[in-house]
């Protein structure tokens, strides 16, 4: 039973990475079509990204209403939903209608996943539970290429996707009284029907001691993060004199650092706490910083992007891992509720804010504004552990 639904629950990671990417590997094939300019896609995303933090904050009501399982479940199949109803628009109109649904489907089930493998498994089960979403965020646009280059059109795509996501529908709902036996057998936290007791406001979830630290660091750690993957090209391209086909190909070395990262952090969980994980990771992001910083050319550059991913690996899992710990299973789904929201947010903020930036003073000061960040993140964390400690 155990192994039965850890494999369920691997499979619904790797469901929630698949629609990620989409939306910017269909685009350019969308856009002319539907008769809008490119930077239309922002509004789309933008619209998805608000349905997510909605969710994310609601996460804990649903959760103790429902149960992880029956919320997981109907999240997926909105988000199937969702993706049919991109397959069959022909306007842009018709994807900002849908893409309501589609925030809304992810954030609930993030949070509501990610509370539970917290409560129920291993450390280094969340490691590569989030190695399975990129896994999922990486299929996507492959299975979105291979529609278009087929000639089937972006639709189809998004279709294949969604059918996807209604099959493991129907494997959730079929596997539900698992979620349930398996809290049981633990006896901890949600028992498959819910948590007990009543659902935590926002306004009391930010008086815990120690939540707005946590939300900050999940916001700087998602600055560093998205900031990497939107830039990393335009970066290498215009400060270091790459190709954009060349820079492309450098810039996703960021990607094969966290995924290959995560696979390796979940072994390394086995040796070092959570705490320590994070710090670690901080440290090889600060490394990568300095890399971008030497004047050593383009291997010192792509070494420094490599360093990036690899040091992002390990933080948000052991951060969310981290979270029953810091604040009790009682609360740790209304935390990682607006965990995610406050990543999110850092998600939907701090790229554009460097677009910015970079506009009026320059791309180069991209590996500042990074450090900026993470110096934040490391001082946040820190405050983290010493409210928990002082709480404890």
């Amino acid at each position: 039973m155990f192994q039965i639904l850890l494999a369920i629950i691997y499979l619904a990671f790797i469901s929630l990475g698949l629609p990620d990417a989409l939306l910017g590997a269909a685009w350019p094939s969308m856009y002319p079509g539907l008769g809008v300019p490119v930077s239309y896609a922002g509004a789309v995303s933008m619209i998805i990204a608000i349905g997510t933090v909605v969710s994310s904050l609601q996460s804990d009501r649903l959760t103790r209403l429902f149960g992880t399982g029956k919320v997981t479940a109907a999240s997926v199949l909105v988000t199937a939903v969702a993706l049919f109803g991109f397959s069959t628009s022909h306007s842009f109109w018709l994807l900002c209608l849908w893409a309501v649904p589609y925030g809304l489907g992810a954030g609930s089930v993030d949070a509501s996943l990610n509370n539970y493998v917290a409560l129920h498994y291993a450390s280094r089960h969340m490691s590569w539970l989030h190695c399975m979403w990129g896994i999922g965020a990486a299929a996507g646009p492959y299975v979105m290429g291979f529609a278009l280059t087929q000639g089937m059109g972006w639709n189809t795509g998004y279709l294949a996707i969604g059918v996807f996501q209604a099959a493991l529908t129907a494997v959730l709902l079929c596997t539900l009284p698992l979620w349930k036996k398996q809290a049981a057998r633990q006896g901890v936290g949600d028992d498959g029907e819910g948590p007990k007791g009543k659902p935590l406001s926002l306004g009391q979830i930010v008086r815990i001691p120690g939540a707005k630290e946590v939300m900050l660091t999940f916001f700087c750690y998602c600055a560093v993060e998205q900031t990497t993957s939107l830039w990393a090209s335009s970066y290498l391209a215009l400060h270091n004199g790459l190709s954009p086909e060349t820079a492309a190909s450098f810039a996703s070395w960021f990607f094969i650092g966290i995924t290959a990262g995560r696979a390796l952090s979940g072994f390394l969980t086995l040796r070092f706490t959570d705490p320590q994980m994070i710090r670690l990771g901080q440290a090889i992001i600060l490394l990568g910083i300095a890399a971008l910083l030497l004047p050593l050319g383009t291997a010192s550059a792509f070494t420094g992007l490599a360093l990036i991913g690899l040091g992002c690996a390990p933080i948000y899992p052991c951060v969310i891992h981290s979270t029953p710990d810091h604040f009790g299973a009682d609360k740790s789904q209304a935390i990682i509720g607006v965990q995610m929201a406050s990543a999110y947010m850092g998600t939907c903020l701090t790229p554009p804010l460097f677009g910015l930036i970079a506009n009026h003073a320059g791309v180069a000061l991209f590996p500042l504004y990074l450090l900026v960040f993470l110096v934040l993140m490391a001082v946040m964390h820190q405050l983290l552990l010493k409210r928990c400690q002082k709480r404890a």
